[in-house]
């Protein structure tokens, strides 16, 4: 049974921010299946749903990003699911806005959420999608907290619009087909143009 989780942190505050990204796919993707999630038994919410037969479970943590991986632990292990059936949605400040890359498994990255994930399942061996935020521009680890928690300017949100059914495709190609299927379709960048992608 797959478990798709979004990263973020709660608080309207927080709303649009970049390190929110993990957030507003999985509110897309439930808007897309026209489902709402529910307060959990546990730091997080969450629903059961069922595509093409097969149940899935869509989660997020009600904690700080910093301490993601408390809830996501408390979940896989109350619905005994396997890492490998979880994907990790979350953002990613180094990969430029349009992005999307998936992985089977792998580092955090220097991200805070993903690393409290690993370090509760005490693995590195479980699926992730990266969502890009980046604006092209250098970002130093100094002045990262202050980058990841800037709002996206109307311009960006927009982009983000567009992303939107891509990453709905991409879960659900997770759920249907896999990871691979997943990595072979769906890592790149939406708005480069074609012309570039082979440079």
């Amino acid at each position: 049974m797959k478990l798709i989780v979004g990263l973020g942190n709660p608080g309207s505050e927080y709303y649009l921010t970049r390190h929110n990204a993990g957030f507003l796919a999985i509110q897309y993707f439930c808007e897309y299946l026209g489902v709402s999630l529910k307060p959990g038994r546990g730091d997080w919410y969450g629903i059961e749903l069922k595509h093409k037969g097969e149940k899935f479970y869509i989660m997020k943590p009600t904690t700080f990003m910093n301490a993601s991986g408390n809830a996501v632990l408390d979940f896989v292990n109350k619905k005994k699911i396997n890492l490998s059936d979880i994907l990790i949605v979350y953002d990613d400040f180094q990969l430029p806005l349009g992005t999307i890359r998936i992985r089977a498994k792998g580092s955090d990255g220097g991200h805070k959420g993903l690393a409290s994930v690993i370090y509760s399942l005490n693995s590195l061996e479980f699926p992730r999608m990266r969502i890009g935020i980046g604006t092209g521009e250098c970002v130093s680890m100094d002045n990262y907290t202050d980058f990841v928690l800037s709002k996206f300017s109307e311009d960006e949100l927009e982009k983000m619009k567009s992303l939107m059914p891509y990453i709905k495709d991409a879960i659900l190609c997770f759920i249907d087909e896999g990871i691979y299927s997943a990595m072979n379709k769906f890592n790149k960048n939406f708005f480069e143009p074609e012309e570039n992608k082979s440079l």
